[in-house]
């Protein structure tokens, strides 16, 4: 990993060495306050197995800051960007927290073909759905399983390097990244599964464990997990392309693979040797938007011979967005998620279910964002029973928003 660090030290010393008066500053924020119905589960957010951000353990109804986010991007010289993310939330381990902090150096280019590089931590290109500031949506509050836990568990510290082909019919990009830092990705899809929430885990946060698994190991609760660690001190790689067609669509491919060693550990944490490929389209009919995007992966450990988990996860939605105006914008989305889980015991953690969606935007002002959203989770885990649960739970959550911008 020595050489990534090179790299990493050598981009920001020439962000740093640049004329300060030269830089050109620019900064976007908002402030979220939810007034918020829950779901009758408790979250997974206090060490159950609820899959919405809010759950029994809150009063309802309640009014809340959801967070505050700041994003930075300094243009440095005309090839040289940087960008910080910043956010402020009431659960999170610290009073702020990073959520992306990377540097860009993309040559000015006269002909057809462009190439970047950037460097730091930042979301691999996955998500068709999150596109604005803070890992957010702007279609719904809550994204997709799939983009809930790509802001969970996923997030790129090392290079990307893109070479893109452009003309007035098609863009055509292929990028490859290689990375580290990212070792323990998978165990939250495997140890407590798919979720559907908006909160994002920032690289200082440590995201919380269910106490069922505390209580399996004999530990006291609440455990929690590193997402942003190196533990095998070798690097994981991902390579994807997109095709943009004028007056069709996008597509993008992606496969990741952190390639972990799964019997390796540092600071009592697994690394979950983790690969999965996703796929997502985006196409306009009229003032319709159509997302649809699907995964399909594979999450291991073998901390010893003795043991091993091995899940099979995949997941899928559709989403509609339906513009009636500059002011109002209507989204509906379908989501279909499952892991299978084999393991040398029969208490396996596998589940399955669907979630619907339902969010309605006002826009009045560039300051302002209004929305209501109303979801429904629909889940069956095996995981549950530990708790002295149902397996199957419906979970409902209703929340309004009032988004203040900084324009």
């Amino acid at each position: 990993m020595k050489p990534m660090r090179k790299i990493l030290a050598g981009l920001f010393a020439l962000c740093l060495s640049a004329p300060a008066q030269a830089i050109d500053f620019h900064f976007d924020g908002y402030a979220d306050l939810r007034l918020i119905v829950p779901s009758d589960q408790v979250s997974w957010q206090n060490g159950q197995l609820g899959k919405l951000r809010y759950g029994a353990e809150d009063n309802k109804p309640e009014l809340r800051l959801a967070e505050a986010v700041g994003q930075v991007v300094a243009l440095i010289a005309p090839e040289v960007t940087a960008l910080a993310v910043a956010r402020i939330e009431p659960e999170q381990r610290t009073f702020f927290d990073l959520l992306e902090a990377y540097v860009r150096y993309r040559p000015v280019s006269t002909n057809a073909w462009r190439w970047s590089v950037k460097a730091g931590a930042f979301f691999p290109p996955i998500s068709l759905e999150n596109t604005e500031i803070g890992w957010t949506s702007p279609w719904t509050l809550t994204p997709s399983a799939i983009n809930t836990w790509v802001g969970e568990e996923l997030r790129t510290i090392g290079a990307e390097g893109a070479l893109e082909y452009r003309s007035e019919a098609r863009t055509i990009t292929a990028m490859a990244s290689v990375y580290g830092w990212n070792d323990p990705a998978g165990v939250l899809v495997a140890a407590r599964g798919w979720a559907l929430h908006d909160r994002v885990t920032g690289l200082i946060d440590r995201p919380h464990l269910p106490d069922a698994i505390a209580a399996a190991q004999h530990l006291p609760a609440p455990l929690y997990t590193y997402e942003v660690l190196e533990i095998d001190d070798r690097p994981g790689m991902y390579a994807a392309a997109s095709w943009d067609e004028a007056g069709l669509g996008t597509i993008n491919v992606i496969f990741y693979d952190n390639d972990a060693d799964p019997a390796a550990v540092r600071r009592k944490t697994i690394a979950w040797e983790t690969d999965f490929w996703n796929v997502g389209a985006r196409t306009q009919i009229g003032d319709v938007t159509l997302l649809a995007q699907g995964m399909i992966g594979n999450t291991l450990i073998r901390p010893s011979k003795f043991f091993y988990s091995d899940t099979h996860f995949e997941s899928a939605y559709l989403l509609a967005g339906w513009t009636l105006n500059e002011d109002w914008r209507i989204a509906a989305r379908a989501d279909v998620f499952s892991n299978d889980e084999k393991r040398p015991s029969t208490k396996n953690l596998s589940e399955h279910g669907n979630a619907l969606t339902l969010a309605v935007n006002y826009l009045p002002y560039d300051w302002l964002r209004v929305t209501a959203e109303a979801i429904r989770v629909d889940s069956t885990r095996n995981q549950r029973k530990q708790s002295g649960l149902a397996a199957h739970a419906v979970e409902n959550q209703l929340q309004l928003s009032a988004k203040f911008y900084i324009p």
